[in-house]
């Protein structure tokens, strides 16, 4: 087996396990937060299509390919209505996500205040047959079903405030934790999706009058977040994740942005890793248009096997000369 091999089975494996993030990773999560939040659903006050195309790790044979669908708009003045999809794919196993939203949306302060949730379904495969065994692939409980398809039942929460300068939002968009195993395989608590937590925040910043937007931008990722108890074998070990962004809007056109990614833990008892640091363009059009890449250069050791990550991005807002879009949505 070869040494990319090796790595992806690992990362697979990590994948139905309590020690690793499950959900997708973004570099243009700024752009693309109704995937993770539905709250902000409709927040762009047109109808919104956004689609997002992820490669991680290029050069690696079965490395995570992500894929992204979000539409969403407001509906009345209050109500928003939004659908996401999200496929994702790493090694022998893949999921593919659909959720409908619903937000309710209120005046708060300078800007909006607005609550959803979401509910869909989660449909989890695997192709077990892909993987090569130094023993019979029938003596490991594990594998001995070859290709497994299952579909459970999800729904998610958020909550997202937003003005015309400022953001800041907190969802969970998988509320329910479901075992991927028979419950007799002696298992099961080793191959669960688990409950995932984003925080996320940001602003713009006038810089040079209009001429020149400043945007940071922050989104915090957690796994069990509020579980207690002793930990044990079987326990959440996945560090808590933030993204630092970096973003300048040009004359309302040009978007160019740096970020880094890296562990909570790195800088407090040194216990994981830096992630990666990343760069990323969009260009938004006058007429509702927008089209963005970002590249990602790893900082761990997998550098030496991955010539990086690569995202695109294409969106869409209809109506986008109406008096409510007069100006150029900064999130």
């Amino acid at each position: 087996m070869t040494r990319s091999n090796i790595i992806i089975l690992f990362m697979s494996l990590l994948s139905v396990t309590a020690t690793a993030q499950q959900q997708s990773m973004f570099t243009k999560y700024m752009f693309n937060t109704l995937a993770f939040n539905p709250a902000y659903a409709g927040s762009r006050e047109a109808l919104s299509v956004n689609l997002l195309y992820r490669n991680q790790w290029m050069g690696l044979d079965g490395a995570p390919v992500t894929q992204t669908l979000g539409i969403h708009a407001p509906i009345k003045p209050r109500v928003a209505l939004g659908l996401t999809i999200v496929n994702d794919k790493i090694g022998p196993t893949g999921s593919t996500g659909v959720n409908g939203i619903y937000a309710y949306r209120m005046d708060f302060g300078k800007g909006k205040l607005s609550v959803a949730l979401q509910g869909g379904a989660l449909n989890w495969r695997a192709d077990w047959n892909k993987l090569r065994y130094k023993d019979p692939q029938t003596i490991d409980d594990a594998f001995a079903n070859g290709n497994e398809s299952k579909w459970f039942p999800n729904f998610g929460a958020g909550i997202y405030y937003y003005s015309d300068h400022f953001y800041t939002g907190f969802a969970s968009p998988g509320l329910l934790e479901s075992s991927l195993s028979d419950v007799n395989s002696g298992y099961e608590l080793h191959s669960k999706l688990y409950r995932h937590y984003y925080y996320s925040v940001g602003g713009a910043i006038p810089l040079a009058g209009d001429m020149i937007m400043f945007k940071p931008s922050a989104l915090f990722k957690a796994v069990n977040l509020f579980s207690t108890g002793k930990k044990t074998a079987n326990s959440v070990g996945a560090p808590m994740e933030f993204d630092i962004d970096l973003g300048f809007l040009f004359y309302d056109t040009f978007w160019f942005g740096a970020s880094f990614r890296s562990s909570v833990e790195r800088f407090t008892n040194k216990s994981s890793s830096y992630d990666s640091a990343d760069v990323w363009t969009s260009l938004q059009l006058r007429n509702g248009a927008r089209i963005g890449l970002a590249y990602d250069y790893s900082l761990t050791k997998i550098q030496t096997v991955s010539s990086g990550s690569v995202e695109v991005m294409l969106g869409y807002d209809f109506n986008y000369k109406d008096a409510a879009l007069a100006h150029v949505r900064y999130f």
